[in-house]
């Protein structure tokens, strides 16, 4: 697999480009946006803890296990959420896909069928990536319907596995895209935004 590197990745609607401090602004507003912070199974930051959230993210990207993306809406240039490739291990191939959220008003549009898609696009179709790995809290119904949806495997459970930020213990539900399934999902993928276009 090649290096994971910063890199800008976009369709006409959709921009994903290299995190960073300057998206602050950005990000707190798209956080806003239905006071996503207040969901108790994701990652969404509070608005005083935003800035350390992107500094932590850049400090994962420095340590090499992660690349955090802004999420920008082409037409009006708004940020509208984030996402990462995380847990990089180039030994065996393999990536995630995680660390995603985006602006409630943006949930259910393209944006994170098209974020995906661009993801998955270049981890398989340039990095060379053998498999990408997804997971999510057994809570957030609406991320596992929204893994499913892009034809992602739930591989399993991790039990009692991550802690949330309300002190609670978290199962952790995971799921996998292998490169050999990616021909037939990249072409239901293409098809999905096709018909988000056409509505």
């Amino acid at each position: 697999m090649k290096a994971v590197e910063p890199i800008t990745l976009a369709d006409d609607r959709l921009r994903l480009e290299p995190l960073s401090m300057g998206h602050l602004d950005g990000l707190l507003n798209a956080a806003a946006d239905g006071e996503l912070w207040k969901l108790r199974f994701t990652s969404v930051p509070e608005p005083q803890a935003t800035a350390a959230y992107i500094e932590a993210a850049l400090n994962h990207q420095a340590e090499g296990h992660r690349l955090p993306f802004a999420a920008i809406d082409v037409m009006t240039n708004r940020v509208v959420g984030c996402t990462s490739y995380h847990d990089i291990v180039p030994a065996i191939e393999r990536l995630e896909i995680g660390w995603t959220w985006y602006a409630k008003s943006t949930q259910r549009t393209h944006v994170n069928t098209t974020a995906k898609y661009l993801l998955l696009c270049h981890a398989f179709d340039t990095l060379g990536a053998q498999l990408v790995g997804w997971r999510t809290d057994n809570f957030n119904f609406a991320s596992q319907r929204a893994i499913e949806r892009l034809g992602a495997r739930r591989d399993g459970v991790l039990r009692h596995h991550h802690l949330r930020r309300d002190g609670t213990v978290r199962d952790t539900v995971m799921y996998s895209l292998a490169a050999g399934e990616w021909p037939e999902v990249k072409a239901h993928l293409q098809w999905l935004l096709a018909m988000k276009r056409a509505t």
